[in-house]
This record gives C-alpha cells, structure tokens and sequence, in this order.
C-alpha cells in the first residue's frame, strides 16, 4: 500500500512541475499544447500535454515574445522539414491546430484511393496490424471515436487499420485509416511558395489543408502562421478531467513524438 501512495505522489509531482515549467517557459520558448480531438491518432491522443518548440522554426508574430520580432519574416530558426508534427495558427479563424507537415513549397499534393502522393509518387505505405480503442467518450469534449468497424456500441472495441507511411525524406510514422472517404481521393494541391501543405495522421478524421478553407478546412497554411514544431509528449490523461487520476496514461509520459 505504501508504495502504491508513493508512486501516486510521485506522479503528482511531475504533473505539478511540467505545469510549473509551462507557466515559466511559455512566453519565451515554449508553449504548452493540449490535444482535444482525435485528428492526430494514434501519434497523439485526445488528453496528450506538450510542449511546441518556438524557437524551432525561429520565431514569428505569433510566436514572438512580448511582440517584439518583425511581423514579416522569422528571427532564427531551421527551416520546417517534411514529417515534422507542427503547431500553427489557422489563417481564418485564429484557432491553434496541431497537424503533420507534409507539403513544402512548389510540392504537389494529392490523396489517390487513400494513398498520399507527393510530387506525382505514392509515398510508402506498410501495413502494420490494428489500432484498438474502447468506443467510449474521450477527453473534456467526451469525444467518440470513428470506427472500421462500426457499428460498434457503447463499451465495444473500435478498430481502425494502422500503417507506417514513409515520405521522400525517410521519415516514417504510423497513419490510421477507417475506410475510403471523402478525402481520400483529391484534385493535386500546389503548395504555393511561403505555405505549407498539412494533414493529420487519422486521416479520415481529420480536417486538414485537404479541405478547402471555405469549408473550414486548413487549406495552405503560411509560414508566418507556424508557432512551432511538437517534439515531446510530457503528460497524457484519458479522462474527462486532469484530476481523474485513474484515466492518467504513464506509459505515454516523456514520450518522443515521431
């Protein structure tokens, strides 16, 4: 019993101090990053915590401290690189969204019967086995999860078929995939110089620079619109709320984020 306590306090100490450092480092070098939606599965998960790099890309108008960059243009920085997971501002409604980078400038883009290609090459794609989830709400939104195999009621297993995706570069990361879907067929997308092209892993699920920014879509997203580049996972929960200790994931604190 007495080590069941410890190690519960153990776990509180670094959710106090990884909030204590989010307060401290926001402003200069950091921001801190909640997932809310299920966009990004199964690289991030609804209830994921992180931090955004700001100085990753150099720092623009909206990641600047205390307004004091230029507002064209970035200070610093190395240039933004294929299969990175970024944080941006979206260029209409000012919301923040987390999404993987997968056009650069001049590249063109297009979704062939659910298989990315870029530059008029499909991109490798493996498959590699199911991704399993409890249909049950998820996250402070209670969220349910899209399923391959819906029907699926209340407290059954939801499954969406898990592939490794390699880009030109040789970055690799795991998509998930539900079925054939109105995005995954597309007209070729040409980034535009000074735009990036951006799509999230669960890519039937989420709403990306596939989707027209008329349909509140992301469309090209600019580059002064980027705040920074998502490299580590620091606390994950599972539950309605931060203090439902039970639905805290430690398996997936301190993770990297590939």
């Amino acid at each position: 019993m007495g080590d069941a306590v410890e190690g519960i306090w153990e776990t509180i100490k670094t959710v106090f101090w990884a909030l204590v450092i989010a307060g401290v480092f926001r402003t200069l070098f950091f921001q801190p990053f909640w997932i809310p939606s299920g966009s990004m599965k199964d690289t991030l998960l609804i209830g994921d915590f992180l931090f955004v790099n700001k100085m990753a890309y150099g720092y623009s108008q909206y990641s600047c401290p205390f307004g004091l960059c230029p507002i064209d243009g970035r200070l610093m920085g190395s240039e933004p690189e294929r299969g990175d997971v970024v944080v941006f501002r979206h260029p209409v409604n000012g919301t923040d969204f987390i999404k993987r980078l997968i056009g650069l400038p001049g590249d063109r883009i297009q979704m062939k019967d659910g298989v990315l290609h870029i530059n008029d090459e499909p991109v490798g794609m493996e498959p590699d086995g199911l991704f399993i989830e409890d249909m049950a709400p998820q996250g402070p939104q209670q969220l349910l999860p899209r399923c391959s195999n819906d029907p699926v009621g209340q407290g059954g297993t939801c499954e969406k078929a898990r592939f490794i995706e390699t880009l030109p570069n040789g970055t690799s990361h795991s998509i998930l995939d539900i079925g054939l879907g109105p995005n995954d067929n597309t007209p070729i997308f040409t980034v535009p110089e000074g735009h990036y092209f951006f799509m999230g892993d669960n890519r039937d699920n989420s709403t990306d620079s596939r989707v027209n920014q008329i349909a509140r879509g992301v469309g090209m997203v600019p580059a002064e619109n980027l705040i920074g580049r998502a490299d580590r996972i620091m606390f994950s929960s599972a539950g309605k709320s931060l203090f439902f200790v039970w639905t805290w994931r430690p398996d997936r604190f301190f993770k990297r984020i590939e």
